[in-house]
């Protein structure tokens, strides 16, 4: 390990603002609403109900967004997971078209909570920038289109603009959305439990849920210390749920992804020169931002990567992280690794959020892994609608049921095609090299027969480019 590394606390616990410890619950308690799960989208039930005036009690096993929700990239962005050919295939393009505006509705609840509250230490950044590693301006040309035929604000940028923000010859044109954000998640989960808490929800550290009765209209809500009675209970556990209700747990995949934050780098800005986030694939790696300012110490590159369905040492995967971003961004010379830890996430099988009423008086939001922090806050506040104004807009989600995950075989299938992917991905990636240089060669070549004067020939790229 290198001076100065921390494998165990992640960059944002080093700058999370204060807040206070919270009670484990150790009486009886009588509530509308009980929410098992202090994550983004548990935070955000709580303080939807208590603003409509019902009370919610939260109860959190460890420590307010302990888990993903505390431990992510920080994207929020429109869309989902799951691609827009498959949802329309699946559901038809009019609901598409409502599932995206509910997507963006997500974006615009994150945006609003930070602006109403005042949130501290949340700094939300515009934009996003989706990069393309292949010389694929068609494909790209009508995902644009796609995109806006569902409501999408979105812009096609051709390889030259896209390399004078991020110079990089790997990279070619790319989908940007210019209404995505980035932030501080821990820092935005703090800022809802505040809030929610200030509405009249009442939250809970350190307090397992041990059993739920949710026969009768009254459902029974056991921990070691006390029990809840509730008219609504809300899963809002991620993978946690295993322990819990483990035929409901199973539907989720668990996905393991590792996140390293830089030593401050002088040259940062000059060199990666868009201050959006950044996502070069669809799959696990690469997503980065720069984060920090001359305010916090100085600008550093946060990068994440390297998908695992187990929980591996972030230690295993560091030096794989580390040759990402040189391989990335070779004028950044040796970077410093000051913080790298994991999150785990879960994921559907179909690739979109679990959002509704699985019995009388008990929801589920679940299932966010993969599509930004957006969805959290979309489902959270459904479901509060849900519950208290009878509202049944989380319908919408029906199509996309609860699915058995496959177990150990499902994710010893989901690891082998993310490795399998990585090969026939840089194949792909190295032939579009090729060709941009065959294509460069060609015109240096007619400049030169043309009596232009002697152009220079480009080098042709390097299998380890």
């Amino acid at each position: 390990m290198n001076e100065g590394e921390n494998t165990a606390a992640s960059w944002y616990e080093a700058t999370r603002v204060q807040s206070r410890e919270r009670p484990r619950l150790n009486f009886t308690l009588d509530v509308d609403v009980c929410v098992i799960g202090g994550g983004l989208a548990g935070l955000t039930v709580a303080r939807e109900v208590a603003r409509r005036g019902w009370s919610v009690a939260v109860l959190e096993v460890n420590r307010v967004a302990w888990a993903a929700s505390g431990r992510n990239t920080g994207f929020v962005l429109p869309g989902f997971h799951e691609t827009i050919d498959n949802m329309v295939e699946r559901i038809g393009l009019d609901h598409t078209k409502q599932l995206w505006a509910l997507s963006e509705r997500g974006l615009d609840y994150v945006r609003r909570a930070i602006a109403e509250t005042g949130m501290p230490g949340v700094d939300p950044a515009p934009g996003w920038l989706h990069v393309s590693k292949t010389d694929n301006d068609g494909e790209i040309l009508s995902e644009v289109e796609r995109l806006r035929w569902v409501g999408a604000d979105v812009e096609h940028w051709p390889t030259a603009r896209v390399r004078e923000v991020l110079p990089n010859k790997r990279y070619f044109n790319a989908l940007h959305f210019p209404g995505a954000i980035h932030i501080h998640p821990l820092n935005y989960a703090l800022g809802l439990a505040t809030d929610a808490e200030r509405l009249g929800a009442r939250i809970f550290e350190g307090t397992a849920v041990t059993a739920i009765d949710g026969a009768g209209v009254r459902k029974r809500i056991d921990t070691p210390e006390a029990r809840v009675r509730a008219g609504h209970v809300v899963l809002a556990c991620n993978v946690q749920l295993g322990s819990l209700l483990p035929r409901l747990g199973a539907t989720l995949l668990p996905i393991t992804t590792f996140v390293l934050v830089t030593e401050p780098i002088a040259r940062l800005s000059e060199i990666v020169r868009y201050r959006g986030a950044v996502s070069d694939t669809n799959r696990a790696d690469n997503h980065y931002r720069i984060v920090g300012s001359a305010d916090t110490g100085g600008e550093r590159l946060q990068w994440s990567g390297r998908m695992r369905v187990w929980e591996a040492d972030p230690r295993w995967v560091r030096r794989g992280l580390v040759a990402d971003i040189r391989r990335n961004f070779p004028a950044l010379g040796k970077v410093g690794v000051a913080h790298l830890w994991r999150g785990t996430l879960g994921r559907a099988i179909h690739r979109m959020p679990q959002i509704g009423e699985i019995e009388s008086g008990l929801w589920v939001a679940s299932g966010f892994g993969g599509h930004g922090l957006n969805t959290t806050a979309m489902g959270g506040e459904l479901i509060a609608r849900g519950i208290v104004e009878g509202d049944q807009t989380w319908r919408l989600f029906a199509p996309y049921e609860l699915v058995w995950a496959g177990g150990r075989l499902g994710r010893m299938l989901a690891q082998s095609t993310y490795w399998a992917r990585r090969p026939v991905d840089r194949i792909g990636q190295g032939l579009a090299r090729y060709r941009e240089w065959a294509r460069l060669r060609k015109v240096a070549r007619r400049a030169t027969r043309g009596g232009q004067g002697a152009s220079p020939t480009p080098a042709a790229p390097h299998a380890a480019d």
